[in-house]
Formats: C-alpha cells, structure tokens, sequence
C-alpha cells in the first residue's frame, strides 16, 4: 500500500513530543504575575511604588524582569542575571527608579521611582520571563501636581462693572477652575486659558467680569480633577469701583416708544384722510424720519461720551481724595508717584566681613551695617541724580536672590557745621536671617526699632516716598500688602535710596533710644 512507510514512524514520534514537553515543564515551573486593577495615585515630587507579584510566590533572582512603557526598549527598568542593565534603561529614569532586591526572593519585583515627575504619568507594564514562560500585568500610574494659591486681582473698570484675574502655576493634570460668591453661587467665567511649561505642569489662568454691586467677595478655586483638595483665594470688591449707571438711558428707552408710536399715528392718521397724497406724504415722512434718527443719535453719542467722561473723572477724584488713607492697591498708587531714576549693582563685592571698620559717625564696629559703622560704601544702589526732588516718587528692588539685606533711605543733612558723615539719618527695613525690622537711626542713636511680622516672605518690594506728606512707605509687591510707613514731621536734608545684602548690627552699646 502506497505510503504505509509513514506509520511507524508517526508511532515513535507521538511519544517523543510528550517525552521533551514533559522534562521542559519539570525544568520551567508555571507561574503569573499580579498587579493593582486600580490606577496608582502618587503626588508630584515623592516616591512611587508600582507593585508586581509573581504567584505562587517564589524567588525571581534568575528570571529576567523587564518595566517598561509604550515600547520593549529602551524600557524603565531592566534586571538580568542578578543585576540592572542600565544600557537599554530610559535616560528619564536613570538614578530615579529601583527594585528592592530583599524582595525579589519573595517574587515581589515592584518598581520605585523617586522624584515623580509630570512626564511619569501613564502606563506600565511588568514582564517577567523564565526559560519559554513570559508573563506580564500593566497597571496605571496617574501623577498629581497640587499648584501655588491662585494670585487675584482687580485689573480695573470695564463695561458696567469689574475686571477679576485669578492665575496659579504648577497644577498636573489640567485642573478645573471656579468662581463663586462668599453664599456658594456659581459665578460664570469671561475667560480661561491653561499652558502646558516644558516640566509637564500647567498655568492657569482665568477672569471674570462682576456687574453685580451686591457681591461683595468673589472667590476662585481650583481643583486637580484626581485629588479632593482645593486652594481658593478671596478678593473683596468695593462698590465705589464700580461704574455709575447714566440715567439718560432709562430715560431714551421710555421716550423713544412713544415717539414711535405718535409718528405712526400720524403718519396712519394722514394716510386715510389724504389718500391720494399718500406716496408723497409718507416720502416726505421717510426723509422727515431719517433726519430725525440721525440727529438723536448724533446727540446720543455725544452725550454718552460726555457723561462716561465726567462718570470716570468723579471716580479717579474719589479715588485721589482717599488714596492716602489706605494701605491697598500699591499699582493704583503708582499712577500718583514718579518711577526714580535709581540703579542697581549686584556686582559690587561685599565688604570683608572679618575685620574691623571705622565708623563715620566715630567709633568702631563689627562688620556690616553698624549702629556705630552707618557705612553707605557698600549701598548697591545709585539714584541718578543729586537726591531726591520735591514731590512724590517711588522704586522697586527684587530681593528673591537675597537671604540677609538692608533696604530704605537715608537723610543727608548739610545744614550745620559738623562732619559729613555724622549728619546721615537712615530709614530702613531689615532683614535678617527669618526676623524683620523697621529701623530709624544715626551713627550711635536709635529713634525707632520695630519687629514685623510678615505673612509671607517678600520677593520684591516698592518704596514709596512722598515728600510733600513726608511719607515713606513700603510695599510687598508679592501679594500686594503694605508692610510699614514711616510718618515724621518733615524731611531736613537730601534724601537717597539705600539697599545693602548686610543686617544691621544692634550691638549692646547701642540699644535704641
């Protein structure tokens, strides 16, 4: 019979299958692995921990453990023959993630990833093979980034009402924004936009326009859309900001019906008493009303610009007579105060502050500015001019890079016949390692010494100086609040700015007068 060669060697060949799967299976014990069905929350900056477990449980030492993303290579995390191949590792991940090798006897090879960043956010898929055995379990880990306290202000007058900004930084995912009244009324926001930095963390930014004179508080909140917690700030919106209703409007919205109406009585009236004029009439009514409107609005326009320019110029002298009684809003103020010509040179070399200085009002002292030493040698700010003018100016000094510092103005005093450097009179704030001060002094004698204490740490602050009212005032341009004022009788001499990187020293010998 033609081909029976074949049967006795299909005979033979069935059991010699059975007898190879059978001493593979006896070398390679079967195995799976398991992972979390529910995404891994972590917050941005801390440790994350992706769990991966074989089972049953059993040492993973000789087996190959492969973490990766989207792709086999370059993966997170490679372990081979006992050690991490850092060669086909991600460069994103290198220093950044480990297994605990105590636990890989037990079969437990979680990943670590230390310093979680934006860019970790996604997939994950644990592999583990062992001789033909490939197993592997994905799992999900979402990144959340908690941004700053939304910074809220009034960007001034528009429409009928008031311009609102909120912005805050470093949300991950893109978070949700809200306005609402201090009753918990959801106020609909003008405009939002979020931006994605090259860290991966977004910016919002957003604004609302209040028409409503009743709100009083307005609040913007902004909420990760994987976390419960919140960060909310209030502003409050005084009524006088807003702009006044012009009465003239009700008043054209009652009168132009009834205009309406006694022209086409008119008109319809004349049309039936006179119908064979009845083209020309309603012609010369046409012509007759088309002048008419035109005239309106031409005194309409004019009326409307005449009354929203004394409305606005009532309001900036509302806010000129009272802008000195209070300590708010230092960018309106600016419009009142002249920018000074000063200039700062971060360059100039500190002092030694090792050795001994005399003082220029006599004496000794330790280094760095000294109730005994006023030094004015290391001043890094120069105003260009010979002091400061009669009238009201003001300047700015970014202190973000600055631990220790002395910031104000001191008083030039050439009216008496003493040395130069006795008649220096200084006004200053001070700042030194956590503490603040508000200082007045020359050379051994101290007039005002006065801890402050700061809500939060200033990164930039403006000085403003009014001397007509012999006003100085200082201003944290980080949130927005005044910090101190100093009020005298009046101004002897040339004043000029001050700003130093030393504290002052209050030595013992020199406690205030």
């Amino acid at each position: 019979m033609k081909g029976s060669p074949a049967f006795p060697l299909a005979g033979w060949l069935l059991p010699l299958l059975l007898l190879v799967s059978t001493g593979v299976s006896g070398e390679v014990s079967q195995f799976s692995v398991r992972g979390p069905v529910e995404p891994i929350m972590v917050l941005l900056g801390t440790e994350a921990t992706l769990p991966c477990q074989l089972s049953p449980i059993q040492s993973a030492s000789h087996m190959h453990i492969r973490w990766y993303r989207a792709q086999l290579t370059p993966a997170v995390l490679v372990f081979h023959d006992g050690q991490e191949q850092g060669d086909v590792q991600m460069p994103e991940y290198r220093g950044r993630t480990q297994m605990a090798r105590d636990a890989i006897t037990t079969g437990n090879v979680a990943l670590q990833i230390q310093q979680v960043q934006a860019s970790d956010n996604g997939l994950y898929h644990c592999q583990v093979t062992h001789g033909i055995i490939s197993q592997e379990v994905s799992m999900e880990l979402r990144v959340i980034g908690l941004g700053s306290v939304p910074l809220v202000r009034m960007t001034g007058p528009e429409n009928n009402g008031i311009r609102v900004s909120c912005s805050s930084s470093g949300w991950f995912p893109k978070p949700t924004v809200k306005w609402s009244d201090t009753v918990g009324n959801i106020l609909p926001s003008s405009s939002e936009s979020q931006t994605q930095g090259r860290d991966g963390l977004f910016l919002v930014e957003a604004s609302l326009l209040v028409t409503d004179r009743a709100v009083g508080d307005v609040i913007c909140s902004i909420q990760n859309p994987h976390h419960d917690q919140e960060k909310a700030k209030a502003i409050f919106l005084p009524e006088p900001f807003f702009p006044r209703n012009s009465p003239w409007r009700r008043a054209l919205a009652c009168l132009l019906p009834i205009l309406l109406a006694l022209l086409s009585g008119t008109t319809f009236a004349g049309w039936k008493e006179h119908q064979a004029k009845r083209q020309e009439m309603e012609k010369k009514c046409k012509e007759l009303y088309e002048m008419q409107r035109m005239k309106e609005e031409m005194e309409t326009a004019l009326k409307n610009r005449d009354d929203l320019q004394a409305d606005l110029d009532q309001r900036k002298a509302l806010y000129r007579q009272d802008w000195k009684k209070a300590l708010l809003y230092p960018d309106w103020r600016k419009e009142l105060f002249q920018l000074a010509p000063v200039t700062i040179n971060h360059e100039v070399p500190h002092q030694d502050k090792s050795g001994q200085k005399t003082s220029e009002c006599g004496g000794e002292g330790a280094a760095g500015l000294s109730l005994g030493n006023p030094q004015v040698d290391d001043n890094i700010i120069t105003l260009n001019q010979e002091g400061f003018m009669l009238g009201r100016c003001y300047w700015e000094v970014d202190i973000r890079d600055t631990e220790e510092w002395t910031l104000g103005v001191y008083e030039l005093n050439t009216q008496y016949a003493a040395p130069r450097e006795s008649l220096r009179k200084f006004r200053v704030l001070e700042r030194k390692e956590d503490r603040y001060r508000a200082l007045t002094f020359c050379s051994q004698n101290v007039s005002l010494e006065e801890p402050l204490q700061l809500n939060t740490h200033p990164l930039k602050i403006a000085i403003f100086l009014d001397q007509e009212d012999n006003d100085l005032s200082f201003y944290n341009m980080t949130d927005e609040t005044h910090i101190f004022s100093f009020s005298q009788n009046s101004f002897l001499g040339s004043l000029y700015p001050y700003f130093t990187h030393n504290p002052v020293d209050l030595s013992p010998s020199h406690s205030p007068t």
